[in-house]
C-alpha cells in the first residue's frame, strides 16, 4: 500500500502551498512512506487525480484542488479530511495504515462516559471555577 499525495508545485495560492507543506511535513516527520505526485508538472498525474476524486468530494464548480491523498488507487480525502484526522490522532486509520507501537491513535469517546478528575494545586476561596462541557467525541474545558 502506497500513500500518494497529489500536489501542485507551481500553485499560485499560498493556502494550497501551506496545506501541501503541512501534509508532506507531517508524513516525513512521522516516517510514513509516500509518493509525491505533481499535477502541475505532469499532465498524466493531473488527469488521474481529477478522474479518481469521487463526485461527492468534488467542488461545486471547477476541478478538485491539491493536496489530495490516495492509498494506492483508493481516495482518502483532501486537506480538510487529513487535518481532521490529525487533530483526532487518527491519521494512520485515515491513511488505511496500521499505527506503529507506541504511537498516538484516535480514541472514540462517543460510547463512554466522562471520567474527569481535577486536583487543584492549592485551595483558595478566591480560586477560579472550572467547568467541563462533555459532548460526544469532544471535551471542552471552560475557564
Amino acid at each position: 500500500m502506497v500513500i500518494k499525495v497529489y500536489i501542485a508545485s507551481s500553485s499560485g495560492s499560498t493556502a494550497i502551498k501551506k496545506q501541501q507543506q503541512d501534509v508532506l511535513g507531517f508524513l516525513e516527520a512521522n516516517k510514513i512512506e509516500f509518493e509525491e505526485k505533481d499535477i502541475a508538472a505532469n499532465e498524466e498525474n493531473r488527469k488521474w487525480m481529477r478522474e479518481n476524486v469521487p463526485e461527492d468530494s468534488r467542488p461545486a464548480s471547477g476541478n478538485p484542488l491539491p493536496p489530495r491523498l490516495f492509498n494506492d488507487s483508493r481516495y482518502l480525502g483532501d486537506y480538510e479530511a487529513f487535518f481532521e484526522a490529525r487533530e483526532n490522532n487518527a491519521v494512520y486509520a485515515f491513511l488505511g495504515l496500521t499505527a506503529p507501537p507506541g504511537s498516538k491513535v484516535g480514541v472514540d469517546f462517543s460510547h463512554s462516559k466522562p471520567h474527569l478528575y481535577f486536583t487543584p494545586l492549592f485551595f483558595s476561596p478566591h480560586s477560579r471555577v472550572f467547568r467541563v462541557l462533555w459532548l460526544p467525541q469532544s471535551i471542552y474545558l471552560l475557564v
